[in-house]
């Protein structure tokens, strides 16, 4: 594996936390079965994702991009799905939690060992 394909698996990861992610409330605290399961595998295949990637990407910067890159979408699809408007302050905070993935994510030096 490169660091290409690592980089694909981590967004195939991100995309699998964000799928889980915004099916908790439909499972209503894990009584519905169908979003329960959906969102309990997809949840766990993102972490498998990760545990694969970790060996190309550092771990704080894999981790990182994970959750900034989850939060940005998971917002985007609350304001969609459950009607849920972002305030001033949040999304200042989320354009900052971009910038900092942007910023680990292209400016470290970090190696994998």
């Amino acid at each position: 594996m490169n660091l290409a394909y690592s980089y694909i698996l981590l967004a195939i990861a991100i995309v699998l936390e964000v799928t889980g992610t915004s099916l908790l409330k439909d499972s209503e605290g894990f009584t519905r079965w169908i979003p329960s399961l959906v969102c309990l595998v997809t949840i766990c295949l993102s972490f498998y994702l990760m545990s694969r990637v970790v060996y190309f990407i550092p771990v704080g910067i894999m981790y990182a991009t994970w959750c900034g890159l989850g939060i940005a979408a998971v917002t985007i699809i609350a304001v969609f799905k459950y009607n849920q408007i972002p305030n001033i302050p949040t999304i200042i905070g989320l354009i900052l939690i971009i910038a900092g993935v942007i910023i680990v994510s292209t400016m470290n030096d970090i190696e994998v060992r």
